[in-house]
């Protein structure tokens, strides 16, 4: 008798799969960030990333020797590409734009991952983890807005001189505030709200 299996993910006893390569590591970091989001950093543990990624524990001791350093592979891997600046013809529109993607990423399964991380860890075991968040997301997103505002200075949208270091880190700033400090209520924030009520009225001429 052939054993059961669930939906195409393998026989219902768990069982390891014959997966290799990227497939076996897109399983892998599956299991990572749904794991995180549902129990945590503190009880996510190696063996249940193999049971959930249905593979043998050994085959991620052969690559990873701790969960820190499984979880850190498994942001950089998720983490997605910050993509071009946009170009809606106006300073509003792509403002509303970047700060829409901000909020997607964050409210997404890997910012609720990265949410679990910063929220139970201090700051210098999270260090680590924050350093991926602020190189994959936070400084590609300081850069698109700075794109952003140059060309709407290019424009006559904005202030000459308004484009520092302090305003293109407002947004991503509020976002990881609102995350470490208000139960990760990102979801809640508005792009228009942000877009009008506080970078707008800080370039405009």
């Amino acid at each position: 008798m052939t054993a059961e299996t669930d939906a195409g993910h393998g026989p219902v006893t768990g069982a390891p799969l014959r997966r290799r390569g990227e497939a076996l590591e897109s399983a892998i970091y599956e299991a990572v960030l749904q794991q995180l989001t549902t129990d945590g950093y503190a009880r996510l543990t190696m063996e249940g990333v193999a049971a959930a990624a249905q593979t043998g524990k050994a085959a991620l001791y052969r690559r990873w020797s701790s969960k820190e350093e499984l979880v850190k592979d498994a942001l950089r891997a998720s983490l997605p590409p910050s993509g071009p600046a946009p170009d809606t013809g106006s300073l509003r529109g792509d403002l509303l734009e970047v700060v829409t993607r901000l909020r997607a990423a964050m409210v997404s399964e890997l910012g609720a991952a990265v949410r679990a991380i910063m929220s139970e860890l201090d700051h210098q075991r999270a260090h680590a983890f924050v350093e991926i968040v602020l190189e994959r997301v936070v400084q590609p997103t300081t850069e698109l807005i700075a794109e952003v505002l140059d060309r709407g200075t290019a424009r006559g949208e904005v202030r000459p001189g308004a484009v520092t270091p302090l305003v293109t880190d407002l947004v991503p700033a509020l976002m990881l505030y609102r995350i470490k400090m208000c139960g990760g209520d990102a979801v809640r924030l508005d792009p228009a709200e942000i877009v009008d009520e506080l970078l707008l009225p800080i370039v405009r001429p």
